[in-house]
């Protein structure tokens, strides 16, 4: 039905608005199935570089699936950096580094923590205070690679001072030792 649509929107004119409301809801669609191939096969027919921008953040405002958020904030970042304000790329390369962070833990933990995918920070921070260590160490690693050079609004310092406070934190005992007397 959206090849259709797509096919009548070529042969009459269509409005620009409900144009990008059908190629989003037919991204979306794909998306949702998984078939990230002709998702992107069908970004690549659109023409026109405004409309395919508007598509493409729209269907990421939807607050897609995990994969899904990760293509979008990928392509997006990949093909429109430079239409993007400063703060639009931050969110965005957050997103794609906070859903890399999701697909390094456990896959049937990930759904606990999507909802801080587009705050590494804060996830990583929830892992430390969850005792997840294990997972702590694997996103911490993954952080430090996709952080190599990258803009988003923290830094490498900025984990290490969580991990920092966190260890000072799990050393604070809030009571003193008595000694015992034989």
């Amino acid at each position: 039905d959206y090849e259709l649509c797509e096919e009548w929107g070529h042969l009459y004119p269509v409005p620009r608005e409900d144009l990008i409301n059908l190629h989003r809801e037919h991204l979306l669609h794909l998306l949702e199935m998984e078939d990230m191939k002709k998702a992107l096969q069908l970004l690549q027919r659109i023409e026109d570089p405004g409309v395919c921008l508007a598509i493409s953040e729209q269907s990421l405002d939807q607050h897609p699936n995990l994969a899904a958020s990760h293509f979008l904030a990928d392509y997006l970042t990949a093909h429109f950096y430079a239409n993007l304000t400063i703060a639009r790329r931050n969110e965005i390369q957050a997103l794609y580094i906070g859903s890399k962070v999701l697909l390094t833990l456990p896959e049937l933990s990930r759904v606990n923590y999507f909802h801080l995918s587009s705050r590494p920070l804060l996830m990583l921070e929830q892992l430390l205070m969850n005792m997840k260590v294990d997972w702590v160490a694997v996103a911490v690693q993954t952080l430090h690679q996709l952080l190599a050079g990258q803009e988003i609004g923290f830094t490498v310092e900025d984990i290490d001072n969580l991990l920092s406070k966190y260890a000072e934190k799990a050393l604070n005992f809030p009571f003193t030792l008595k000694e015992k007397r034989s």
